[in-house]
């Protein structure tokens, strides 16, 4: 097992990375409630799949647990399903001393993680990430929220868990599509400033999708350690933090006119985000030719699709952008860059520089 630390002084927490973890959960989160209760939240897709793993061991624990299940896929992360939520956790008389824990991917990780901020004002939650997408960016740092008819995560708060527990064997049982998304935000680890990164991604990344479990827990590794110096360094995103978005206020765009269903998943929209901020900075004269090819060509080689597969239109995505919540003082803040592994942030764009970038992705 592979450890990496959040450290926040006295909210500090540990991110374990390992295989068949679930085994043991009695084990790894004992140490941290503050009284053995707790409520599993989990979605129908990994109920099915992976809840009779945890439930089997607390049942062999002196850990009280109750289970709620909500449906799968982005439309969960609504203001409906946190008030049903709400509802069955006060139903439950789960107390200020109870922990909630979050078993899932980033819809049930958000929507918990914010549910738990809010009820009886801040209770703690674990983090129990089942995607790769979850485990290697949405379940480490505290952003929590979900999304509103004028955009994705507008509607949230930071609280960080008590821990993050990743087994990877919980990617065993999803389709390839949803680990090709989730591997985006691997992926944009190394485009920010680890180009050394990105180059052990371009040799490794086909065989870590394939299903090697050891090049998984490496990739996981690197990416948590990554996002935990840019978080203890700037929990609320003040500054160096926002780099993580590279790729998001394109990718949000998208999402939004397609309305946060499940023909475009976020790490799809990511992936295709990056490649558009990516010909933004080429277009601006800040990065070569030569970059831009060798991303479009590994998110092409591991089966990431494009946008000129979906019927986008322009003038729509950028009325989704002045939605977006990086919006400063009537700007828009963008990450942009000087080649791979050299990000940077910018709110000096120029919108119809960001209009062309969206034709030529378009029209592919």
């Amino acid at each position: 097992m592979k450890t990496t630390t959040v450290n926040l002084g006295n909210r500090s927490y540990d991110i374990l990375i390992g295989e068949n973890l679930l085994e043991s959960v009695a084990d790894y989160i004992s140490p941290i409630l503050k009284r053995p209760r707790t409520v599993i939240v989990t979605d129908d897709n990994v109920a099915k799949h992976q809840l009779s793993r945890i439930e089997s061991n607390l049942d062999n624990s002196n850990i009280q647990y109750d289970t709620i299940t909500l449906p799968a896929g982005e439309a969960t992360k609504s203001l409906s399903m946190l008030e049903n939520l709400l509802n069955q956790l006060l139903t439950l008389r789960l107390e200020r001393n109870d922990t909630i824990i979050a078993f899932g991917g980033g819809v049930i990780g958000d929507l918990v993680g914010f549910a738990a901020s809010i009820y009886l004002r801040g209770i703690d939650f674990i983090q129990i990430p089942t995607t790769l997408l979850a485990q290697v960016d949405s379940s480490v740092g505290g952003k929590t929220g979900i999304n509103s008819d004028f955009g994705k995560n507008l509607i949230g708060a930071f609280h960080q868990p008590r821990l993050v527990l990743i087994d990877v064997t919980t990617l065993e049982t999803l389709d390839p599509r949803h680990v090709v998304a989730g591997y985006a935000e691997v992926v944009k680890y190394g485009l920010i400033n680890d180009p050394a990164f990105f180059n052990w991604l371009e040799v490794n990344g086909s065989a870590l999708i394939a299903g090697d479990r050891e090049l998984r827990i490496e990739a996981i590794k690197r990416s948590c350690d990554a996002k935990a110096a840019v978080v203890a360094d700037d929990e609320k995103e003040k500054g160096a933090r926002a780099l993580l978005n590279l790729g998001h206020t394109f990718g949000h765009a998208l999402e939004a006119e397609n309305g946060y269903n499940d023909d475009l998943f976020h790490g799809e929209a990511v992936a295709m985000g990056m490649i558009m901020a990516f010909e933004l900075s080429k277009r601006l004269g800040l990065c070569s030719q030569g970059d831009c090819d060798r991303i479009i060509k590994h998110f092409a080689g591991v089966g990431a699709p494009k946008a000129k597969q979906f019927d986008f239109e322009v003038a729509k995505l950028l009325h989704h952008m002045k939605g977006d919540k990086k919006m400063d003082d009537g700007k828009l803040t963008f990450v942009i860059t000087r080649g791979i592994g050299e990000a940077f942030l910018s709110n000096d764009i120029d919108m119809n520089d960001v209009q062309a970038v969206f034709q030529d992705a378009l029209k592919g």
